[in-house]
This record gives structure tokens, sequence and C-alpha cells, in this order.
């Protein structure tokens, strides 16, 4: 901003004024990233009265208007700053109140930093003055009226020029005689004009970066919560395993949920149809986040009902199937190996839709129960899926997982597979199932060696202890 100008022609270039107002505006930019970024302007922004924003945004606003005065380059008496860049600033924080502060503060200032010499010294100091304070106001009632259009930084930009020719303005009128008062304009106004707007305009472009990167923490910070809830709901979904649940000597159960990300789409259940037969559950959504979670309990009720409802496993599952598929706009599906024990005799009634092969661990070699299996669900209306049967004897387990733990990554891209699988649960007959679960999942970690998984590992293991009366 223009401080004391006089009649004498310039006795420094163009150069000279560009180098020092843009080293002075860099500095202010500095300082204001910095406050930008820090805790105090977080606090700041959340202030809930209007007028202490607009208090505080004045004072910072005065502060850069003065250094801008301080810092200008003298001219024959004159000083020639950046000083209109503060109340432009302090106006678009903190509206018509703000910029009048800052205003105020900065034109204080210049008046008390005035040259007394002549009266055209005096004339260029009441005309800086005026514009200081004008220029503060307009901008906080324009970011008043059109905040939104006023944080483009092509709009800032022509603001910035428009203030600074009402500012070379207000000298052509108020300084006397108009010669020195032209000559003060033709000497300064290419560089008062460029600096000041485009320092004005990169404020802005700062601010709403600023306020963006505000924003979007903000909202990874909110999505962050909500995904913790999400977390613990979909966990509670899942059945407990205690002492008292199942509460039947003749099982024992384990299971594991460990999602890759915050929420996922594995999903086990466990329940019972009737006083002697108990259903259990593991399934595998397609798709990760948000979407599969919800997908997986709509999933899980959908199949807990048919199951109960229907006199065959496999009539449940087509039913659960055609439900699923209806209203399936987001054309998601899940894989499912769903399993029905008989606990006086052991015989197991099951259905695989489109699931991974389970390991029936017992005194022989463990073996991947590689049947027929059918569609996944969700996937095709009017799929009809056929039951199996088996019989589980005294002490068998039955180890079921999702496809990320033969699919778990070490870094070199190899999958822990089936084979391994196979080897770690080869001793697996004489542990309990959560011996078997934690087991693999050792297994599992030393071969990934801390490697990030990019899929859900879900596990679960039934043992069949006998009717009792073995």
């Amino acid at each position: 901003m223009p401080a004391n100008e006089v009649a004498a022609a310039p006795t420094t270039d163009l150069t000279q004024f560009f180098t020092n107002m843009i080293g002075t505006l860099a500095v202010i930019l500095v300082i204001a990233s910095f406050l930008g970024g820090s805790d105090l302007m977080t606090k700041f922004h959340g202030v809930k009265k209007r007028w202490k924003v607009a208090v505080i945004a004045g004072i910072l606003g005065g502060i850069f208007g003065i250094y801008g005065t301080m810092s200008g380059l003298e001219l024959n008496g004159a000083i020639i700053s950046v000083r209109d860049i503060g109340p432009m600033l302090a106006g678009f924080t903190g509206g018509p109140l703000g910029g009048l502060i800052a205003g105020v503060i900065a034109g204080v200032h210049r008046f008390f930093v005035g040259s007394t010499e002549s009266m055209t010294a005096q004339l260029v100091t009441y005309a800086c003055i005026t514009a200081t304070v004008c220029i503060g106001l307009m901008c906080g009632f324009l970011s008043s009226k059109f905040h939104k259009w006023v944080k483009k930084p092509w709009l800032a930009l022509l603001i910035g020029i428009a203030m600074e020719i009402f500012h070379l303005s207000l000298v052509l009128i108020i300084v006397k005689p108009f010669s020195a008062a032209l000559g003060i304009v033709k000497a300064i106004a290419l560089p008062f004009i460029f600096v000041n707007a485009v320092g004005f305009a990169l404020m802005i472009t700062m601010i709403g970066y600023i306020e963006r990167q505000r924003d979007i923490a903000l909202e990874r910070s909110r999505l962050k919560t909500e995904l913790e809830v999400a977390n613990q709901i979909q966990r509670s979904l899942l059945p407990p395993i205690t002492d008292s649940y199942p509460g039947r000597k003749e099982l024992g159960i384990a299971a594991s949920m460990d999602p890759a990300k915050e929420v996922g789409g594995d999903f086990y259940d466990l329940f019972f149809v009737d006083k002697d037969r108990f259903a259990f559950v593991i399934a595998d959504v397609s798709g990760k986040g948000i979407p599969a979670a919800l997908f997986m309990a709509t999933s899980k009720t959908t199949i807990q009902n048919c199951v109960r409802d229907y006199p065959t496993l496999s009539e449940a599952v087509m039913t659960a199937n055609a439900s699923l598929c209806s209203n399936n706009t987001a054309d998601m599906f899940v894989t499912a190996w769903i399993g029905v024990l008989d606990i006086p005799t052991g015989k197991l009634t099951f259905v695989c839709a489109g699931h991974n092969p389970p390991v029936l661990i017992s005194e022989e070699k463990p073996s991947f129960i590689k049947l027929r299996g059918g569609f996944v669900l969700g996937g095709m209306d009017g799929v009809k899926y056929r039951e199996q049967t088996l019989e589980l004897k005294k002490g068998d387990r039955l180890f079921l997982y999702t496809d990320g733990v033969t699919e778990a990554e070490n870094s070199a891209h190899e999958l822990f597979g089936e084979e391994r699988l196979s080897a770690c649960l080869a001793s697996a007959c004489e542990k309990t199932p959560d011996e078997v679960i934690s087991g693999v999942r050792e297994a599992i970690d030393g071969h990934v060696a801390g490697f990030d998984q990019s899929d859900d590992i879900t596990m679960l293991c039934i043992g069949y202890n006998g009717n009792g009366n073995e």
C-alpha cells in the first residue's frame, strides 16, 4: 500500500519496488500459513460468537498491515508497501467488523509514521489512511454477501486489483497539486497493484486450501469414529461363544474374525434349529468395507431365518438365495458353507454355496471336504442347491475358513495355500478348537511376516465330542 508519495520524479526503478514488496509479501504469507495450519487457527474457527472471530481477524490483519508499512520502500520520503493486504484479509475472514478493525489499526500506525515535511506528504498520508480503512470495510462487505464467490482465486485477484485502483484513485483525488499525485501514481501503480492483488489472491488460495484440509481432517476423524462404532456393531452381530453358549458338552467351538479394514464382509453364525440340531455358517461377502458389512448383516439374518423356517437345508438355502437376489441393486454376492449337525447322531447335513472347502480333522490325515458345491448366494436367482451329509465321529474337528486364510500373502506374494493349511492341521486332532484356530493364526502370521493383508481372515472350528453315551 502506498504510504507517503512525493511529487519529485522517482529515483528507484520498478525492479527494486517489485523485489521489496514481494519479499515482504512472502514473509506475510509464511506467517499466515503457519497460523492457518496451527491449533490456534483451529480453535479460532471453532469460536461460536462471530464478533470474536471478527476481532481476532481484525487484530491479525492490522498486524500484517503494520508490518507491511514498516517493511515498505522509501521513495523520496514516501513509503511503498503491501499494507492493504492485512485489511483485505481481515475483511475476508472477519467480515466488515474485522476489516474495519484491521484498517483502523494499520491506518493509525500509518498516521504516526507519516511525513510532515510537506503538505503533499501529509495529504498522501490521509489518502492512504482513508483507503486502508475503506478497503477493509469493502472487502468485509463483499465477503459477508458473496463469501463463496470471493473464495475463488481469480475473483480475489480482480477484487485486489479493484481495491488498489481505488486506493490510487483516492491519492489522485486527495493529494494536491494534482501533478504531484499523478507523479506518485505513475511511479508506483504497476508494482503496487500487481503485488497487492496477487498477494491477496494467494492469501485467499492458501486459506481455501487450509479450510479444505481442515474439512478433510474433520471428515476423516468422523469416519474413523463411525467405522469404530460400525466395527463394534458388526462384532456384536456375531454369536457369543461362552461357557453357557452353546451350552452342550457334546460340542466344542472356537472362532475368530479379523477384518482387513475396520469392518469387513466375512462372518460366522451359530444357532440351534431345535433342541438337538445345531446350525453353523461361515460366509464371505464380495467387496470390503461398509457395503460388505451391510450386505453381511442382511445375509446373516436371511440365512438364519431360512434355515430355521424350512424343513430341508437345500430349500432353506435356495430361498435365502432368492431373497438376497431380490433388490440386490449393488450386485453383491456371498459365498457360504452352511451345516446343520444332529448332535445325538453326529450326522452333519451341509450345503456349499461357492465357499472354500472346510477341513475335516480326524485321527487320520486332515482332509478337505471337496465335494461338488453350488453357486454363490445373491449372484443369480433360481439356483438349486444340493445338500450333502457327513458322519462326524467322537473327537472329529471341522475347520471352516474364508479365502483370506489360504490367500494370505507374504512380501514375495506367495499364498499361504491349502498345503500349508493342511500341514499346520496335521497334528490338530488332539487339540481343542481354540488351540486349532490359534495354531493356524500363528502359522499365517509366520508366513506373512508383517506384510499387509488385503482380505478378511475368518475361522471357525467345530469339535464333536460324541453324544455323551460313547
